[in-house]
């Protein structure tokens, strides 16, 4: 039995579009690895950041205490941060190396700095990686 060309027309069609929609959910949805400018980390002046989720060094899930889902990160166009929750704030200044694709916090009046591999940084989400290999997902407000 020989099926005419144009019977196909329809399936091939709807086999393209499921294609494409498949491309397109695969390249929009994720982030990771997508390191931005610095002014994603502070948009035009200054941005909050706050916990979404956080990952031991195993990629186990941590739950976080209301404290914890409470505090937040003040970045500032000036190079400097704030850090605030349930034990008070602790400001200092930030370095980013955009090509190493670190951050770094170091508070007034510290003696150390906290460096930080930032796995994804775009607009709505910065995903930093301690040195242990667990990871802090913070999202803007």
């Amino acid at each position: 039995m020989t099926r005419s060309p144009l019977a196909l027309r329809p399936y091939l069609a709807s086999l393209l579009c499921a294609f494409m929609l498949l491309f397109v959910a695969a390249s929009c949805g994720n982030d990771k690895g997508k390191v931005e400018g610095v002014n994603m980390l502070y948009g035009t002046s200054g941005k909050v950041w706050k916990t979404a989720k956080e990952t031991d060094a195993a990629g186990d899930k941590v739950k976080q205490t209301d404290a914890q889902q409470e505090e937040s990160l003040h970045v500032f166009s000036n190079n400097t941060y704030t850090m605030t929750g349930a034990a008070g704030a602790t400001q200092g200044k930030f370095a980013f190396d955009q090509t190493a694709k670190t951050l770094t916090l170091t508070p007034d009046g510290g003696t150390t700095s906290n460096t930080f591999t930032v796995e994804t940084l775009t607009d709505k989400k910065l995903t930093l990686v301690g040195n242990s290999g667990a990871k802090l997902m913070l999202e803007a407000e």
